[in-house]
């Protein structure tokens, strides 16, 4: 199973637009990467590049140290899931199983147990006469899947494969995508703009924004450490809380971060006297702190709460601006006050002009 290297990776398409600029990325031997941005990062065109469906405009792709340049797509021993499908409308489930073993000339035999075996695997065994126009979104997805699996290349390409289908089935072919490469342990690039995806199926995340990777490291290391605002933000649900202030030292040496006239003691952060900074706080590291004496949590107010069934997310009023916090606790009401604490070791510093993490 190879390892993939991409190297200086640009594209510019005809009408000028820059997809990828500059991409430097290793993907391990058997890795499941996940490769997530917001839609126009770059993230679809590094696979179709990777495919053969593209060509770059500089730099090129190492496929187990050979320069991929020099082999056609056929030759690349990979295959692809695409986003809508990309079925052959005219051919049953069966046939469309077989397709790639078919193109390569295995026996017949072989396709038929290879064909037989992913389809029971997927709940299939029962439409394999049908063709795709008979079959709703999520078993289109399901064959779609299954004709990868059916070849089982070396390398496994997926372009948004559960985008198009509803919560519960997709959760469902969550994990049944994290079984199998359990089980077969293909390299893996898997393109989504869902969080959830690649938080959960990730052994690393990619992250890219206009074209370049912003950040790379394991789920925890993305979503614990954010390289800068734009990470922050882009992963937890609700999401992270950024309050615009500055901090401040008295003459005794304490530190306060000035949020409006909404001071709160700092223990001791290392930032700099007068800089304006960007404080950032996931919901579910502020602490309801009813005993807190002042200067050490912010008063807030209830401005909305919304029912997530298991917990109540509280939407605050602090000073000019507003915040989101979790609770367990079920008795809130809107127009309450609220004295709350910021888990000070969980919290995130950002420049608020580059938005780089400090």
């Amino acid at each position: 199973m190879p390892g993939i290297s991409f190297k200086n990776l640009c594209k510019t398409f005809p009408d000028g637009t820059q997809a990828l600029r500059g991409v430097d990325l290793e993907v391990e031997e058997g890795e499941f990467l996940a490769l997530v941005g917001p839609s126009g990062c770059g993230k679809t065109t590094l696979l179709r590049i990777l495919a053969g469906l593209e060509e770059p405009s500089e730099g090129f792709i190492l496929i187990a140290g050979k320069d991929a340049s020099v082999l056609q797509p056929k030759d690349r021993d990979l295959a692809m899931v695409f986003q809508n499908y990309a079925l052959f409308p005219h051919l049953s489930v069966f046939e469309n199983l077989a397709f790639g073993l078919k193109a390569r000339r295995r026996p017949k035999e072989e396709i038929k147990q290879a064909v037989r075996a992913v389809a029971q695997r997927l709940g299939l065994s029962t439409m394999l006469t049908r063709k795709p126009s008979e079959l709703s979104g999520g078993q289109r997805q399901r064959v779609a899947l299954g004709r990868l699996l059916s070849r089982n290349p070396s390398i496994h390409l997926l372009d948004e494969p559960l985008s198009n289908l509803d919560a519960n089935l997709r959760a469902s072919m969550r994990n049944e995508l994290a079984k199998l490469h359990q089980e077969h342990g293909r390299t893996t690039l898997y393109v989504t703009h869902d969080q959830v995806e690649a938080m959960t199926l990730g052994q690393r995340i990619c992250v890219m924004n206009e074209g370049k990777i912003v950040q790379l490291g394991t789920p925890e290391e993305v979503y614990d450490h954010p390289a800068n605002r734009f990470v922050a933000e882009f992963f937890g649900s609700p999401s992270i809380n950024i309050l615009n202030g500055r901090v401040t030292h008295d003459e005794k040496g304490h530190s306060s971060f000035q949020l409006d006239d909404h001071p709160i003691e700092l223990p001791g952060q290392p930032t700099c006297e007068g800089e304006n900074i960007l404080l950032g706080i996931r919901p579910e590291d502020l602490t309801l702190s009813p005993k807190a004496p002042l200067g050490k949590a912010w008063e807030t107010k209830i401005i909305r709460i919304e029912n997530l069934g298991d917990s109540r997310l509280l939407r605050l009023a602090l000073g000019s601006q507003e915040l989101s916090t979790r609770q367990d606790a079920r008795n809130f009401k809107v127009g309450e006050n609220l004295l709350i604490t910021p888990d000070w070791a969980r919290v995130h510093w950002f420049d608020s002009t580059s938005g780089k993490r400090l």
